[in-house]
């Protein structure tokens, strides 16, 4: 089923048409989640959240990208939401353990997920690359993700995160660069 026929029967409200959508783009959209999150069950929850948006805003996707295109935005904007608001949790929770006597420790563990990407034998080394990844500024974030885990062309970055051609190759060459620097140590220990 072709982009366009899927489109007219969603808009139809055709339960068949949801299913193939869910069967067609949910892996990838739960894999793009992911990568952002790094957390399983929030991927889980946040990827729903994805279908159930699509669903009923079909009529409002206006066909000027393609449909895989306008859900991986909608994936990466729910994702970065989520993200930005647990952020300021954690800021509200750390400046009110300083207000309140005896309460002095903040522990925050940052969450175990497994990628579906990443084979058996190169999980260690997964574990400290998605470490890395997750200390790099939003955008370079979600275009290296996009790029290196979902496969996604410069292109089709540019058009989900609503920034020029050359915005996205900015964007993959400091996330590069910023790697390079937080994995330097760790890979130069492998070294016989």
């Amino acid at each position: 089923m072709t982009d366009a026929e899927l489109l007219v029967l969603l808009k139809d409200n055709d339960a068949t048409a949801y299913r193939h959508l869910v069967d067609r783009f949910g892996p990838f959209v739960y894999n793009t989640v992911l990568g952002v999150l790094q957390h399983s069950g929030d991927a889980e929850d946040i990827t729903q959240e994805v279908f159930v948006q699509v669903f009923q805003s079909i009529h409002q996707f206006k066909g000027e990208s393609k449909l895989s295109t306008w859900m991986y935005r909608i994936a990466v904007t729910k994702s970065l939401e989520l993200m930005r608001s647990r952020k300021r949790k954690k800021r509200f929770a750390f400046v009110q353990s300083l207000t309140q006597p005896g309460n002095n420790q903040l522990t925050i563990d940052p969450p175990h997920f497994q990628h579906p990407g990443v084979i058996m034998e190169q999980k260690e080394h997964a574990q400290y690359l998605f470490k890395a990844i997750e200390k790099l500024p939003e955008k370079q974030k979600t275009a290296f993700i996009l790029h290196k885990l979902e496969d996604q062309s410069y292109q089709e970055i540019a058009e989900i995160m609503q920034v020029s051609l050359s915005s996205v190759e900015s964007l993959m060459f400091r996330a590069k660069q910023q790697l390079r620097k937080l994995l330097g140590d760790y890979y130069e220990n492998l070294k016989p």
